[in-house]
């Protein structure tokens, strides 16, 4: 609503979601956002990513001080060190060139813009196998679904008042079956379908059978910049998490919010150097939406998944027994989730209740030194995922960002 966007997500069947319902072992939970005191209109929304672009492509089109131009870019103008636009490619193959004081660069995962103006470090934990259910119900209407399954996590999302995404997520330490050869089909009816709810079942079967099966590989990049004269880095092309939790579009919006106020008392950016300083900013102000959502979506994932590791598995069940007590246990990590309280402070420190939750349950009533060990194991399980998350995020701009100086320099601009 900050951005004025919500008509783009009208006209396009966008569904309303409410929070999340989680299932382990036939036990299921829900877990809803924590909107008291909210617009009655604040929700999340799922839809075609494609139909709401779209839509945004609309509305920036008509406003008067905006010209779309169509084309491809192929490489970033550099002058002396500093960008002065972009030189790109039409439908009919001319080149053309588009200068501007400041380019923003949001060309998505696969950018090949970003090598001179971030570190890009992209790992590729996991692919999704995707799949669209059709003329089925979601148990808990208008949540978005995770099945803490074997060997990680399943989910569920209505994209449409008619069609449900599933997105199967295979670990890259196992090998993805072929789709070609009929591997990924048995895959999906031997090994996942068993672990699917009941109201799913047969719709799940009978999209496997209509085979418009998808793969997309999951990649997670801290943001990494080096802050170049007259160019920005935005969305994937600067910085992402695993999907699990579907943070992408929320840190994106997020980190659009922060430019715009930065750059909204300004009334020139033809000092592109003296704009590059102080822009540096961005990256400290973002912080708080985007590390919270990030780590959080890259601890869950690591959590969720199943392990060897007997300390891991008691970790997993204590995650979801914690969540499924309800009151501050789900709303605080669902609001963090979600970016309605983004506190890296308070997501550390439900990261850690979880683990001394399940700790507790292991050493009372009766403790033993075996109990105590795996207690211990699962504390070191705990620090082992979420600290070097932390690290690749940022620990002083999380946690002290006064300490850094381009902070402080916008709180006086």
């Amino acid at each position: 609503m900050e951005l004025g966007l919500q008509d783009c997500v009208e006209d396009i069947d966008a569904q309303q979601v409410f929070g999340y319902a989680l299932y382990k072992g036939g036990r299921s939970t829900k877990l809803s956002y924590p909107l008291e005191g909210l617009d009655s209109n604040v929700c999340g929304r799922s839809f075609h990513n494609g139909r709401f672009i779209q839509r945004m492509r609309e509305k920036a089109a008509s406003l008067p001080n905006v010209r779309l131009e169509e084309g491809t870019v192929t490489s970033l103008l550099e002058v002396k060190g500093t960008i002065k636009g972009v030189q790109y490619k039409t439908r009919t193959g001319q080149e053309l060139t588009a200068c501007a004081p400041l380019t923003i660069v949001c060309d998505g995962c696969f950018s090949n813009l970003r090598r001179s103006l971030c570190n890009p470090k992209v790992d590729i934990p996991s692919c999704f196998v995707a799949l669209i259910l059709e003329n089925c119900e979601l148990p808990y209407p208008n949540h978005g679904h995770v099945i803490l399954a074997d060997p990680s996590p399943i989910l569920f999302y209505r994209i449409s008042s008619l069609e449900i995404r599933c997105l199967v997520d295979i670990p890259a330490c196992h090998q993805m079956p072929s789709i070609s050869n009929g591997e990924m089909t048995n895959y999906l009816k031997s090994k996942v379908a068993p672990q699917i709810p009941p109201e799913l079942f047969d719709a799940f079967i009978s999209a496997i059978n209509k085979g418009n099966i998808r793969t997309m590989p999951n990649r997670s990049m801290p943001a990494a910049p080096h802050p170049t004269p007259g160019a920005l880095l935005l969305g994937d092309a600067f910085n992402m998490r695993h999907p699990l939790t579907g943070g992408g579009m929320t840190v994106a919006l997020s980190d659009i919010v922060v430019l715009r106020n930065l750059l909204r008392p300004l009334c020139d950016f033809s000092d592109a150097k003296a704009l590059c300083e102080y822009l540096k900013s961005f990256y400290t102000l973002r912080k708080p939406v985007a590390s919270t959502i990030n780590t959080l979506a890259g601890a869950l994932y690591k959590v969720f998944s199943t392990s060897h590791d007997p300390a891991q598995k008691e970790m997993r069940e204590a995650c979801f027994d914690y969540l499924s007590l309800g009151g501050v246990f789900s709303n605080g990590p669902i609001a963090l989730l979600s970016g309605l309280n983004p506190r890296p402070l308070n997501l550390v420190i439900h990261f850690f209740a979880v683990a001394i939750y399940g700790v507790g349950r292991l050493i009372f009533p009766l403790p033993s030194a075996k109990r105590m060990w795996m207690g211990a194991r699962m504390i070191s399980v705990a620090l082992g995922i979420i600290f070097p998350i932390i690290r690749d995020e940022g620990a002083q701009q999380m946690f002290f960002p006064r300490t850094i100086p381009a902070f402080c320099r916008s709180l006086v601009v």
